[in-house]
C-alpha cells in the first residue's frame, strides 16, 4: 500500500494502519483524515445502517462519527487497542444514541396519541426493556479483556467474518475463534442469558 508516496508494508507484525492514521489525524493531518474516511466509511456506514435502519439518519450519524474522530483523534490510545475498533465503537454508540433519541421522540408522540385515545398500549415498556438490555450488553462488553472485546466488536458491530478479523488483527484464525468463543461464554455468564 502507498501512503503519502511511500510504500507501506501492511504485512508487518501488529500493523495498525488505522491507528497510525489516527495519530496523524490527531496532529491535524487532513490528508490522513481523508484516507481514513475513504478506508472506513463504507463499513462504518453499514454498521450504523444496521442499527438505525433509516438511510438518511444513518448518513447523518456517519458524518457525526467522522466529525468526532476528527475532533477527538488525540484521545485514541494505540496501546489499548486497534484504531478500527475505536472508530467502530464510536459509530455504534452514536447509532444507538440516535435510535434512542428517535425512539424517545416517537414514544412521546405515541404516548400523547394514546392519552387522547385512552387505549392501553405497552410498546413503551417493550422499548424500555430493549433499551435496558442493550445497555447491559454494552456494560458486559466493557468487562471483557481487550482482545476478546475487539474480536466481538469487529464481528458483531463491524460485520467482519472471523477470517477477515484474523487478517485485520494479524492473528491466526484459530486464535480469533478462541477469543470469540471465550468472550461470548463470558458474556453469557455476565448476562445470564443464551446469546
Amino acid at each position: 500500500m502507498v501512503i503519502d508516496g511511500a510504500e507501506i508494508d501492511e504485512d508487518s507484525p501488529a500493523r495498525d494502519l488505522v491507528g497510525e492514521l489516527l495519530v496523524r489525524v490527531a496532529a491535524g493531518d487532513q490528508g490522513a483524515f481523508a484516507e481514513l474516511y475513504d478506508m472506513l466509511s463504507p463499513r462504518v456506514f453499514a454498521l450504523i445502517l444496521k442499527v438505525v435502519i433509516n438511510r438518511a439518519q444513518s448518513e447523518e450519524v456517519l458524518q457525526e462519527v467522522f466529525l468526532t474522530v476528527w475532533q477527538s483523534a488525540a484521545r485514541f490510545a494505540p496501546n489499548k487497542g486497534q484504531g478500527r475498533t475505536w472508530i467502530f465503537t464510536i459509530a455504534h454508540r452514536r447509532a444507538v444514541d440516535r435510535v434512542r433519541s428517535s425512539q424517545s421522540s416517537s414514544d412521546r408522540d405515541i404516548a400523547a396519541g394514546l392519552r387522547d385515545l385512552s387505549v392501553d398500549h405497552d410498546s413503551v415498556a417493550e422499548q424500555a426493556e430493549l433499551s435496558i438490555e442493550g445497555e447491559k450488553v454494552v456494560h458486559a462488553l466493557s468487562t471483557l479483556p481487550d482482545a476478546q472485546r475487539e474480536t466481538i466488536v469487529l464481528a458483531y458491530y463491524g460485520g467482519y467474518s472471523q477470517s477477515e478479523i484474523a487478517v485485520l488483527l494479524r492473528t491466526p484464525l484459530g486464535t480469533v475463534k478462541t477469543r470469540m468463543r471465550d468472550g461470548i461464554a463470558k458474556l453469557r455468564t455476565t448476562l445470564r442469558v443464551t446469546l
